[in-house]
């Protein structure tokens, strides 16, 4: 699978609305969501929103050790972090807030999320035959927004990836649909509301943009180009 800068930046940008509301992202964005283990109340933080249960403590880590301004104000939080209390500590989250100003927690952010999130799914991507780039948007959101693609959702629908003889399109389709049916009905209400995600999939499959080429792509909304 080969992506332009262009649909490189349209993918990343496209995620950055679903979970920021901005196309550059917010790195300073704080959110508290009941979505922890056992759905208890969890800190998500950043340009692509990582959670307070997931990988938020090597973010901060990472920010800290890399000398950032708020680094030494920053760093007793971190053992505190997933004990369920930081959701309410108001200074906490003013520092995550004031820190997204700081260009080293940009640049973290940045490499960060990349990581965490862009390189894996571009693994799983490759593994299994992709090569269109709205396919591996679809990919590259689920990472995101999920940690993965579900084996779960994979066994609700029986087309096989390209590796497996499958059509791209076809599989790619079918992940969509399983997905939305599983958000929609989902127990907790805030995934519910993120069908907005595979709407947007939806929309772009339906209109044959599968090299991202027709922009701008409306996410939640939001009209996104590439940088």
């Amino acid at each position: 699978m080969q992506l332009s800068d262009p649909q490189r930046s349209l993918v990343v940008r496209i995620v950055n609305v679903f979970e920021t509301g901005r196309p550059e992202g917010d790195y300073g964005a704080v959110s508290i969501y009941d979505d922890g283990p056992n759905r208890v109340p969890q800190v998500t933080y950043g340009r692509s929103q990582t959670t307070e249960y997931g990988h938020l403590r090597e973010l901060l880590e990472t920010y800290v050790a890399s000398g950032g301004r708020l680094s030494a104000e920053i760093r007793p939080y971190l053992d505190r972090l997933g004990t369920g209390v930081l959701h309410k500590n108001k200074r906490f989250k003013e520092l995550l807030a004031e820190a997204g100003t700081d260009p080293v927690m940009v640049r973290t952010q940045d490499s960060f999320f990349d990581e965490a999130y862009f390189r894996p799914a571009w693994a799983f991507a490759a593994e299994n035959g992709f090569a269109l780039p709205l396919s591996f948007l679809v990919v590259y959101d689920s990472f995101v927004h999920s940690g993965r693609v579900p084996s779960f959702l994979r066994a609700r629908f029986p087309e096989v990836p390209p590796v497996r003889g499958g059509a791209e399109t076809a599989w790619t389709r079918a992940y969509v649909d399983a997905r939305e049916a599983w958000l929609a009905g989902h127990a907790n209400p805030i995934l519910q509301r993120t069908v907005y995600r595979t709407a947007c999939f939806t929309a772009q499959m339906d209109a044959g943009n599968w090299d991202l080429s027709q922009v701008p792509v409306v996410a939640n909304g939001v009209d996104v180009y590439p940088a």
